[in-house]
């Protein structure tokens, strides 16, 4: 009996996708489109340290960097503290990212308005959050981190629901041997005989890069960047290697 393995499909970068989709922002879009190593590229420009763990660094501080991260936070983040312990350093740091970053600025400033404003975010799904000030040490406080944070995953859980519906259908009408068994955030997991490898990671990755087109049949919605994903499979979830098309 042919043994059954995991495919294990990640959206690659969906945040950083969605930010530069929903912010509009130039620079980051053209980087998505000519497919820059952003955080390779952001780990020098900034200073962030040397090699594979600078890159790390710099990977981190750009998600957090689109929820809003703070320089007290990364001042003393044990896993930043080896490049600086300094508020300063990270405020300059945030400067400069904004700076580079126009346009992610600009929206972070807008929706932060449209929530004290309105009380609720929507995204183009048709998902929407409420806000209200809520009670922090000193009194009342509008959560601004979650105000950054929530619109981001969100949109990017749907996007996800998108790929994992279109998986869904194209393999039933495959008639292959596969099973969708989880999304885990921007994963989606799929049990079948090792046979399918190819046939099983091809549905999945168009799955993924039909989104932005999906958007439009389903919301309307004009998604202007391209999604795509990395592909990992094996007999279980820890024992896993890349796969590459042929």
């Amino acid at each position: 009996m042919e043994r059954a393995i995991l495919i294990n499909i990640d959206v690659k970068g969906l945040e950083v996708v969605v930010a530069a989709q929903l912010s509009g922002d130039k620079v980051l879009s053209q980087e998505i489109i000519d497919r820059v190593d952003i955080h390779a590229a952001n780990q020098a420009a900034f200073n962030l340290g040397e090699g594979k763990q600078g890159r790390l660094i710099a990977k981190i501080f750009k998600f957090r960097f689109i929820y809003g991260g703070s320089a007290y936070s990364y001042a003393n983040d044990s896993d930043f503290m080896g490049v600086s312990t300094s508020e300063q350093f990270w405020q300059d740091v945030i400067d400069r990212y904004y700076e580079k970053y126009r346009g992610i600025a600009d929206w972070h400033n807008q929706i932060v308005e449209e929530a004290k404003r309105n009380k609720r975010l929507e995204v183009p799904s048709g998902r929407y959050y409420p806000f209200n000030p809520e009670p922090s040490y000193n009194g009342f406080k509008w959560p601004i981190t979650k105000i950054k944070n929530y619109p981001v995953q969100g949109f990017g859980a749907d996007l996800v629901k998108l790929a994992r519906l279109e998986a869904k259908k194209n393999l039933r009408d495959s008639g292959l041997e596969a099973l969708l068994v989880s999304t885990i955030h921007d994963s989606i997991v799929v049990d079948t005989p090792s046979k399918n490898l190819d046939a099983v990671s091809k549905i999945l990755l168009d799955a993924v890069e039909s989104v932005p087109a999906l958007c439009k049949k389903v919301w309307d919605y004009d998604f202007g960047l391209p999604l795509t994903a990395e592909i990992q499979y094996g007999h279980n979830k820890r024992d896993m290697e890349e796969y590459k098309f042929s």
